[in-house]
């Protein structure tokens, strides 16, 4: 199992230690560097800023979003962030949400599974650099009755097969993004359901293509703190976790409130999403029980966060993503440091 990190998004507050992490994670040996984007900092410009100061850890974006860019567009950044960072990107993407599909680019959520299929058949058969040309529901590459005509992508990227992930959370986008993707990006994954949650979604697209999970990447991000005081360093994350389960997203379409369901938090995800939109977040975050939090992040002594990692590679992840916490710089450094040793007290390196 391979050790990834995730910057999460720039202007988040701790900019200023980003590229130190990044370049320590280098140093360290790390696989890859995500960054993510919503309606802030976008993923290619910071990637691009790590590529650059960095020598051989993969640059990755989970995600860049569909609504925001045509697919084209996206191809072009691929070939060119790839070609810049020494064949070093990767491409990871995912349709958001409907509040920021339709509130931030006026792109309307519907159909995101069919949306995301066409996208990713024109991203990839515009970095085969052949003329392109596409007739489906959502895109229609050129247009007719124009002057547009059949163009093709000017710039080579370094590698002749850019790696293509999805973030996916719902059963069908699973499915499908095993059967299209080189990788799913997962979120909040508990290496107890992550076969029933995940992966048996993932291997039926992949034996709908005629595929088997050998090659594809497994890919979970996961808080990893360091420390003692197991309920305490949970505690840090109750924010995040009531953020996520009980205000992202409408109440008719919350995809983590779902997860959390699907793992066997019905009641408890419910009572979150309750409290959230009505405002309380203390209170949903007070309501996210601990268990949950302990499921799904790397928290504790080396000793303990090995045993978690064990747990996961047993679960089938082939790549695991953290998010080092801390207050400090120094803090988050040693959490980075910490994840290097669990992995190799696992026996996982």
């Amino acid at each position: 199992m391979r050790l990834g990190i995730n910057l999460g998004y720039w202007g988040a507050g701790m900019d200023g230690d980003n590229l130190a992490v990044a370049q320590e994670a280098d140093r360290l040996g790390y696989d890859v560097c995500w960054a993510a984007e919503a309606y802030g900092s976008d993923a290619p410009t910071v990637l691009a800023w790590v590529a650059a100061k960095t020598e051989r850890i993969d640059v990755g974006s989970a995600i860049m979003q569909i609504p925001a860019r045509q697919p084209a567009m996206t191809a072009m950044t691929a070939a060119t962030l790839d070609s810049l960072s020494g064949g070093r990107f990767r491409l990871g993407l995912g349709v958001s949400g409907p509040q920021v599909s339709e509130g931030w680019y006026g792109v309307k959520f519907d159909k995101p599974l069919a949306r995301t299929r066409e996208y990713v058949e024109i991203v990839r058969k515009a970095m085969t650099r052949e003329r392109l040309s596409h007739d489906g529901a959502h895109w229609t590459l050129p247009l007719p009755g124009g002057p547009g005509k059949p163009l093709k992508l000017t710039v080579h990227p370094q590698r002749e097969h850019i790696p293509l992930y999805i973030a996916a959370i719902g059963p069908k986008n699973l499915e499908q993004t095993g059967e299209i993707a080189d990788g799913a990006l997962l979120i909040f994954p508990s290496a107890d359901h992550l076969e029933e949650t995940a992966l048996r979604h993932i291997r039926a697209g992949r034996e709908k293509a005629g595929l088997t999970m050998d090659g594809f990447d497994v890919c979970p991000t996961v808080p990893l703190a360091l420390g003692d005081d197991v309920e305490a360093l949970a505690d840090v994350f109750r924010p995040y976790t009531a953020l996520y389960v009980g205000g992202m997203g409408s109440r008719e379409q919350n995809f983590y409130n779902r997860l959390a369901g699907r793992m066997g938090y019905e009641k408890e995800a419910a009572e979150i999403q309750d409290k959230y939109l009505a405002g309380d977040r203390t209170g949903a975050a007070a309501a996210v029980p601990h268990s949950l939090i302990d499921r799904t992040t790397l928290l504790g002594s080396v000793e303990r966060i090995a045993d978690r990692m064990a747990a996961y590679a047993a679960a089938g992840v082939t790549t695991l993503t953290v998010a080092p916490a801390g207050f400090t710089l120094d803090e988050r450094v040693a959490a980075l440091r910490a994840g290097v040793e669990a992995l190799e007290r696992a026996d996982l390196a």
